[in-house]
């Protein structure tokens, strides 16, 4: 399977899993204020996820972000849980995130290589103007 496939098959896992976290939301939103609102973020990501599936290419740092910041909330998680500021079954997450990180670093699109005698957002630059040179 090409590694772009393997990728859009990645977000759109990824992206229903966050997505489904709007049920806990409904369930633990009034209850858990601080909880709530991180929920709202992951199933925003998750929205955003499945809609880069279409086009990975395009949304190279969304995908960074979900990554990293997998990254971040695992070891926030990790420090949490070896203070037993949360239960040790909360490492399971833990788990889960970094495996999210790493499998979305490792199948990120790479960056496309420079166009030669292009200046940014395709503008000509000025030593390649595309005008004839004079010669005098």
């Amino acid at each position: 399977m090409p590694r772009e496939r393997v990728l859009k098959v990645v977000l759109v896992v990824v992206g229903l899993i966050f997505c489904a976290l709007v049920y806990p939301l409904t369930v633990f939103g009034r209850q858990e204020p601080a909880l709530a609102m991180m929920l709202s973020v992951y199933v925003t990501l998750g929205i955003f996820l499945l809609l880069a599936a279409r086009q990975p290419s395009a949304n190279r740092s969304l995908i960074a972000f979900t990554a990293w910041s997998s990254f971040a909330h695992a070891a926030l998680m990790a420090v949490q849980a070896s203070r037993h500021l949360i239960a040790p079954g909360e490492l399971w997450g833990v788990a889960a995130l970094v495996i999210i990180g790493v499998s979305l670093i490792v199948l990120s699109p790479r960056k496309p290589p420079p166009v030669l005698g292009m200046g940014m957002l395709g503008q000509s630059s000025p030593t390649n103007s595309g005008a004839p040179s004079q010669i005098t």
